[in-house]
């Protein structure tokens, strides 16, 4: 086979920059004459700004201004006149230079009115609760949404500090629970995480020719901020610019941060300006996944068949609203065939860190709950786990919680292939060693994308694209161009225009930019396929349906000797005087129905009884791809969500202490899993086309990051007969279970 062919593994185009650190990132960006700016946060959770005491800041040499909303607005960002969260920004320097700008800010004095704050999430959705904030104060961002999931729902809103409900309703619930032979139920709560990515938030913003500004920035989709921006800083959209850069890492958080403070200040002084958060000040600001608590009541009957679903969840949202809830209960409610559900759940405020999209936002809370109380299940029912989920899993048509059906999916054939799988077929135990096995699923994603495809003169093609790389996708890309035109994928350039000049392209996020933006591509490198084969057809007195390209010609089927190199043909649309118009492809897409992608996750470990210690030994990803254009870069995003999932299984939480101070600012706080606490990972891709993706390709990115805590979860109840309902599974928390069992 080729090596430019769909399907083969591609080495991705940019990581040799990467691997010798020439890659430039946004910290990277120096502009002549440029300011730097420093944020200055709120050390209390709930409290009036009294006033800003900035006389000794300004009085440094270098320092050009101190600025608070009341100066330059909140632009998405600044508190005003009072501060929600400990952290939250109230302030920003500017200075000739980061340790002026820094010192500065060590020195301003701001002076705080302390108000009563509301830091508990139970207490929180209580009647008679204190606000957490006035709702006026409310600048709703739906990161959530950008990952193409948000779901809105129904029902009366409860207490002052619930942002957001959802209802999902089927049947009825008591008649579901009264055919069951058997109920098992829990209560699960899984603790915030943060993205821990290695690149914190950074911007830089310069003003432009004719009153305009230019913004380089970290982001996951720069159509988004040129949107914010714009309206933060009352200019039309064709007047800012957003250079998207590379991104070191995003899961989510990297949307919208920095960027409409930049320009901001950036035209208030004519001059560059540059914010670059250390990791402390990122910890604060990065809106973390959200904590979770839920309960779940699941009704079967003896040999498997479930009756009744029922679940309550409640989402910690910090102090700004998301719409994380939506997509927890509808996966929740989705992925099992019920005929009576009942599923509430609510969003609510707090005075703490503001909480956001964290890979699959909503769905690693929702299946560590629902896969625990299917493994209980399957325990008191002493069926074979798999067993009890191919008895219920969706499949296409099968209805969604929300209404309308699923499309092509391949829960079972995932949980088949993880059945048929030496890793769980031939399982072996030692001593207080489990095996657990979970099911995650995410809908996908859908956004209008365009995209351009041009034919140079030396036969090589160049693609336009305005999507931010993040995991390869222009290497994707690269392959899907080449596999039309029979070329090799490094003849083929990949150039991710900024906002100037790019096609539209949406956020990188939801598993959605190989399935969209990947679409378009697709489109436009037939498009330019079609107009070189119009040109040879005249040349090699041939219909163009008689014609084909492959390895740089196009040559005449079942006559491999007519043809012409495809750069002959490509020269002639370039030439002086030529007659030959060039080779321009275009491709716009607006697919309306996303292809969701599912996982089966099994996880071996061993539990130490004396300290409580879990020791992953083993892990087994099973997941529908649809298509793997790009074999090994589907494998290395697999392979990076187990890691996110055994984190948050194991160890990762974002913890605020009794006077609502994030106790989990740094690395030394928050634990992260490095390489050698990784066990051996071995992937299975299944391969259900979806209908709509470039060669039945899926997303792919969000699936693995789903199942983890779950797989992890049951694998310490197969191993010691604890099961533990608290996200992360701390050592503690066994010992505890253990007493219990």
């Amino acid at each position: 086979m080729p090596d430019y062919a769909i399907g083969t593994p591609q080495r991705r185009i940019e990581g040799g920059e990467k691997v010798l650190g020439r890659m430039k990132y946004a910290a990277d960006v120096q502009l002549a004459g440029g300011l730097s700016a420093r944020i200055v946060t709120s050390p209390y959770p709930r409290a009036r700004i009294l006033r800003v005491e900035a006389d000794a800041a300004r009085a440094l040499p270098g320092v050009l201004g101190v600025y608070t909303a009341q100066e330059i607005g909140t632009l998405g960002l600044l508190a005003d006149k009072e501060v929600f969260y400990a952290g939250e920004p109230v302030a920003v320097v500017v200075a000739e230079d980061l340790r002026t700008a820094e010192d500065a800010a060590a020195r301003l004095n701001v002076r705080y009115e302390r108000l009563p704050a509301v830091l508990d999430v139970r207490l929180a959705m209580a009647q008679d609760a204190p606000l957490v904030r006035p709702l006026e104060s409310l600048a709703e961002r739906a990161d959530a949404g950008a990952h193409g999931a948000a779901v809105g729902g129904g029902g009366e809103r409860r207490g002052p500090n619930v942002c957001g409900q959802v209802a999902f309703n089927r049947g009825s619930i008591d008649e579901g629970l009264r055919l069951a032979d058997l109920v098992v139920e829990g209560s699960y709560r899984v603790a915030a995480a943060y993205q821990g990515y290695l690149e914190p938030h950074a911007s830089v913003a310069a003003p432009s020719e004719g009153g305009g500004v230019t913004v380089y920035t970290t982001t996951q989709g720069q159509f988004a901020v040129r949107e914010e921006v714009a309206v933060a800083v009352g200019l039309p959209e064709q007047m800012v610019k957003v250079v998207g850069m590379q991104v070191g890492g995003g899961f989510g958080a990297k949307f919208v941060k920095l960027e409409p403070l930049a320009a901001r200040l950036a035209l208030l002084f004519d001059r560059p300006v540059r914010i670059v958060l250390d990791r402390g000040q990122d910890f604060l600001l990065s809106r973390p996944g959200q904590m979770a608590e839920i309960e779940v009541k699941i009704g079967a009957r003896r040999d498997g068949t479930l009756t009744a679903l029922q679940a309550r969840l409640v989402l910690n949202a910090g102090a700004q609203p998301d719409e994380t809830v939506g997509i927890a209960g509808l996966l929740l409610g989705s992925t099992y065939r019920v005929p009576h559900l009942d599923i509430v759940g609510y969003e609510v405020l707090t005075n703490t860190t503001p909480t956001g999209a964290y890979r699959a936002p909503g769905a690693p809370q929702a299946y560590f709950a629902l896969e625990s109380a299917m493994d209980d299940l399957a325990r008191k029912l002493s069926m074979d786990p798999i067993e009890l989920r191919l008895r219920s899993a969706v499949q296409s048509g099968d209805p969604r919680a929300a209404g309308g059906s699923w499309p092509t999916i391949g829960l079972v054939e995932s949980l088949e292939a993880a059945r048929s799988h030496p890793f769980w077929k031939e399982r072996k135990k030692g001593a207080d060693e489990g095996y657990g096995l979970a099911v995650g699923g995410w809908g996908g994603g859908t956004e209008p994308a365009a995209a351009a495809c041009r034919i140079n003169g030396d036969g090589s093609l160049t693609l336009q694209v305005g999507s931010i790389d993040i995991t390869g996708t222009n290497t994707t890309f690269a392959s899907i161009a080449g596999e039309v035109f029979g070329l090799r994928a490094e003849q083929v350039r990949v150039v991710a225009s900024d906002t100037d000049a790019a096609p539209y392209a949406g956020s990188s996020g939801g598993s959605k930019i190989t399935y969209t933006v990947g679409a378009a591509v697709l489109q436009a490198a037939q498009d330019a396929r079609a107009q070189l084969i119009e040109i040879a057809a005249g040349a090699l007195e041939a219909s163009p349906e008689d014609l084909d390209v492959a390895d740089g010609r196009v040559f005449v089927r079942g006559a491999p000797t007519r043809a012409l190199p495809i750069a002959e043909i490509a020269a002639q649309t370039a030439a002086f005087g030529g007659s030959v118009p060039p080779i321009y492809g275009r491709g716009r897409i607006a697919i309306r129905r996303a292809s969701p992608g599912f996982a089966v996750h099994v996880a071996r470990v061993k539990v130490d009884r004396a300290t409580g210690r879990i020791r992953p030994l083993g892990y087994l990803a099973v997941q529908d791809v649809g298509r793997a254009l790009n074999p090994a870069m589907v494998e290395g995003q697999i392979r990076g969500g187990v890691a996110q999932g055994l984190g948050r299984a194991l160890s990762e939480a974002m913890r605020h202490d009794a006077q609502g101070q994030l106790a989990s600012a740094s690395f030394l706080d928050y634990a992260m899993p490095r390489a050698a606490d990784l066990p051996p990972i071995e992937v299975a891709l299944v391969e259900v086309p979806s209908e709509h993706g470039p060669f039945g390709a899926k997303g792919v990115g969000e699936p693995p990051a789903i199942p983890g805590a779950a797989a992890v979860a049951n694998a310490v109840c197969d191993a010691v007969g604890a099961r533990v309902r608290e996200l992360p599974l701390r050592p503690e928390a066994v010992r505890a279970a253990l007493k219990e069992d």
